[in-house]
């Protein structure tokens, strides 16, 4: 479990789609994984197995709503991405073995007419 936690955080350090200290805890073989903005709010959430990016990742604004939920297996982009704007599900991305295997647009940004 040590053992775990180590490369964990040997991980974390690199990771580069979040900044600042996570606040990191063990969960059975896992190691979850907290970034925080500088305004307090919760920018990421995750987990780690053997020091890899694995299982659910969620990627929030600095207001709190969420912008991304990811999937991870053994470090690599896996299953359905969902990609968010103001908390509305605009498109999702289907990944196999680290590669998009399909884009589906949920709904598109449209701007109404006034007249």
């Amino acid at each position: 479990m040590k053992k775990i936690f180590i490369i964990a955080v040997m991980m974390v350090s690199g990771v580069m789609f979040a900044q600042g200290e996570p606040q990191l805890e063990v969960v059975g073989q896992l190691v979850k994984a907290t970034y925080y903005y500088d305004n307090g709010n919760v920018q990421q959430v995750g987990f780690f197995k053997d020091g890899k990016l694995e299982g659910k990742w969620t990627s929030y604004n600095e207001n709190g709503s969420i912008k991304i939920i990811a999937e991870y297996v053994d470090g690599q982009k896996s299953g359905k991405w969902q990609y968010f704007d103001n908390a509305v599900a605009v498109r999702e991305v289907d990944y196999n073995k680290n590669q998009i295997a399909s884009v589906k647009v949920i709904k598109q940004n449209t701007i109404a007419d006034k007249n």
